[in-house]
């Protein structure tokens, strides 16, 4: 989740006040490679699984814990948004897009790896309901055309809540439970609020692969919850 504080290495016009063929530009640049990231996703866990390597990465990161995943979920996205927020190199954006990917397919492969052993089919309906969230969400910033850039200040705050909430489990022993995937899911809706609204508005024009990263990891972080609230509702 980027602001437009990133960009303030050198002086830039946010494309939302450009010329509406350059913000076009812009939007389909960003939106086809944000396909082509959950697409490179989609492929690379089906490489995992259909090799074996999904077995074998899910026994090794199951071996400590659950919760450690969890929390390194979040921090791979936070570090990774940063870097293509502040990269005014394309090849640097592409590499940030590109390693987040591929780190957010290994970090996901315990969760898909526990849900296709224990609610066979839950996958499929968790990245529907997923994508038809995203779909609304990403509607309601186009046609609004509203600025939500004020919810930048409370996400970061649930982030580090959430975080202290994975630490203090790991340390004290106790559960999230299913109440914190239902927050979680509200705080990736309002991810997803925001990050739409700030590459509309505030991103520069050459920036539309972080755009697309951006994007990415709230869509990422909407389906990790979503599908462990699918799995509970399983159990």
């Amino acid at each position: 989740m980027s602001n437009s504080d990133q960009f303030t290495t050198r002086a830039y016009t946010p494309v939302g006040s450009q010329s509406s063929e350059t913000r076009s530009a812009f939007i389909t640049r960003t939106y086809n490679h944000l396909m082509a990231s959950i697409i490179l996703f989609t492929l690379i866990e089906f490489w995992l699984f259909s090799t074996g390597l999904a077995e074998q990465i899910a026994s090794v990161l199951l071996s400590g814990s659950w919760l450690l995943v969890m929390g390194a979920f979040i921090v791979v996205s936070w570090i990774a948004s940063r870097v293509a927020g502040t990269s005014e190199s394309l090849g640097a954006q592409y590499a940030a897009l590109g390693g987040f990917i591929v780190a957010e397919a290994i970090i996901f492969v315990p969760l898909l790896y526990m849900a296709n052993s224990m609610a066979p089919g839950v996958i499929t309906s968790a990245a529907g309901v997923t994508l038809l969230g995203f779909g609304g969400l990403t509607a309601v910033a186009f046609t609004t055309r509203k600025d939500f850039s004020f919810l930048g200040g409370m996400l970061r705050w649930a982030m580090i809540l959430a975080l202290v909430a994975i630490v203090s489990a790991v340390i004290f022993g106790f559960s999230l439970g299913t109440w914190f995937s239902v927050a979680m899911v509200g705080v990736a809706g309002a991810a997803i609020l925001y990050d739409t609204s700030n590459v509309l508005n505030h991103y520069p024009e050459d920036r539309y692969v972080a755009g697309a990263l951006q994007l990415f990891a709230s869509v990422a972080l909407m389906f990790w919850y979503v599908l462990q609230l699918f799995m509970a509702s399983r159990d």
